[in-house]
């Protein structure tokens, strides 16, 4: 568990998580595409390593020049194949860059604007952080189907997939912190009706203040 500074703005925030390959970003763009303000906590992790940042140069001493490419750039996939075959160096990295990552995750969402905002945070469930935001969507999908993707997706071997798998929060785990839960197993228009839902749903909520209202488990 780590601690998040505080948001100060008074808004809605959604707190998207889900696991690795289980179609956040697909979700996040439905959200952005009804002119909901986005916030990813993964672009904001680009931005703290980019070339010329202390957090780069400190990632450059713990693991070597060879985590950088040929651009003098953070090279993500050479340091995550090393990391998550390493649980003490990728603790030692999530040490390094989490602080800086979500201190600048709450700068940008409070210069958003909108009735509400979702953040999109991969380890929100991991980190102890569902108390951070107003409520917790997971987007869910069957772990089978998650490596499958996974592997696809990345190029990645059964082995290196299955040790990313394993570092994050079981799907038992992210389920019971959610209060709503997308279940993406189907076509891109069963998404898509999900997140026009659930938008409704939380601009009710937004203009009403009821935060406290049941989950929904769609579709």
């Amino acid at each position: 568990m780590i601690e998040a500074p505080p948001f100060r703005d008074g808004r809605l925030h959604i707190g998207l998580t889900g696991g690795i390959a289980s179609g956040k970003s697909t979700v996040a763009r439905l959200f952005a595409e009804r002119g909901v303000p986005v916030i990813d906590t993964d672009q904001v992790a680009r931005q703290v390593v980019e070339p010329g940042q202390p957090a780069l140069e400190e990632i450059t001493r713990l693991f070597g020049p060879e985590v950088l490419d040929a651009d003098g750039r953070l090279d993500r996939a050479a340091l995550r194949a090393r990391v998550f075959r390493d649980e003490p160096a990728r603790r030692q990295l999530e040490a390094l860059l989490h602080p800086l990552i979500l201190a600048a995750t709450v700068q940008q969402v409070e210069a958003a604007d909108g009735l509400y905002q979702v953040i999109v945070a991969p380890l929100l469930v991991e980190f102890g952080l569902a108390g951070w935001v107003d409520r917790v969507l997971v987007v869910d999908c069957p772990a089978e189907m998650q490596l499958e993707r996974l592997m696809a997706r990345d190029g990645s071997d059964e082995e290196l997939a299955r040790s990313i798998l394993a570092a994050q929060a079981s799907r038992e785990q992210r389920l019971a912190a959610a209060d709503d839960v997308i279940t993406n197993d189907g076509p891109r228009e069963s998404l898509e009706a999900a997140v026009a839902v659930l938008d409704g749903l939380y601009r009710d909520i937004a203009r009403d203040g009821d935060r406290d209202r049941p989950g929904v488990r769609l579709p």
